[in-house]
């Protein structure tokens, strides 16, 4: 496994608090998708949330990564006061990213299964029988 990082869900602002991070930890994203990056046919976006992050990853330390997300309207809002992070899991191949996910999700519940994402990492996310919540996922360009 390459490492273990937190990954934080916001209600739409998740981009003001990442330039917040970043002023206290320096450094650079690494990584910004948008939920109109990922639009199709398949995947439509409202225009209310196509510039909202799909994704924004800021690097932290050495081997450590900071994740965030701002989470869709129709999936309601997040809590604020309870938890509304998830651990994700960078496994170093396909193989070892579905025996992680089969072995955490068994008696939890699958909310995306393991699968090719639309960003371009194999990935799946779900939340375990503990009632924590899990992304598990394999990048191959890190491995290219």
């Amino acid at each position: 496994m390459r490492t273990i990082n937190p990954w934080i869900n916001f209600n739409g602002n998740a981009e003001e608090a990442f330039n917040f991070y970043k002023s206290v930890f320096g450094g650079d994203f690494t990584k910004i998708v948008r939920f109109k990056d990922l639009a199709s046919d398949e995947f439509p976006i409202p225009e209310n949330e196509a510039n909202k992050i799909m994704t924004i990853v800021l690097p932290i330390g050495k081997h450590n990564v900071l994740i965030a997300n701002d989470v869709p309207e129709f999936m309601g809002r997040v809590s604020e006061s309870e938890n509304r992070s998830k651990i994700s899991i960078s496994a170093e191949s396909r193989e070892e990213a579905e025996q992680i996910f089969n072995g955490l999700s068994a008696g939890g519940t699958i909310e995306g299964p393991i699968d090719e994402s639309p960003w371009g990492t194999y990935a799946g996310m779900f939340r375990d029988k503990y009632g924590i919540e899990w992304i598990v996922e394999f990048d191959p360009s890190y491995n290219a």
